[in-house]
């Protein structure tokens, strides 16, 4: 939890005092999809490892209107990160890189706009 702790203090301040109820958590392994769900056309046989999740409603989605609602979550897989990482340095950057992709994810940001910042 000490280097989820370094990734989210490396989020620049403006954005960190934007943070409002939302959990940031560290689960083993995403839980594990419906094994009778067909794969989709086109897609590997193998699918990549899945190493965080937004899972909530975006700040660019909320009201001052909402009702109080549980936190929005930040998730890190870690045994996933684990397995795509071979050192501890790469492990580091692999959480801070997650951190900041997932709430990105909270700010509103979709896919295709995480991967052009």
């Amino acid at each position: 939890m000490e280097l989820v702790a370094e990734a989210l203090d490396s989020i620049p301040a403006e954005f960190r005092k934007r943070m409002k109820n939302v959990a940031v958590v560290v689960e083993d392994r995403p839980p594990e999809p419906p094994r009778r769900l067909p794969r989709p056309r086109g897609m590997r046989s193998e699918a990549p490892l899945i190493l965080g999740h937004f899972i909530g409603t975006p700040a660019t989605q909320k009201s001052v209107f909402d009702l109080p609602a549980m936190p929005d979550r930040v998730v890190l897989y870690q045994r996933n990160i684990e397995a795509v990482c071979r050192t501890e340095a790469e492990i580091r950057n692999e959480i801070r890189l997650t951190v900041i992709h997932e709430v990105g994810h909270y700010f509103g940001l979709s896919e295709d706009e995480l991967r052009h910042v």
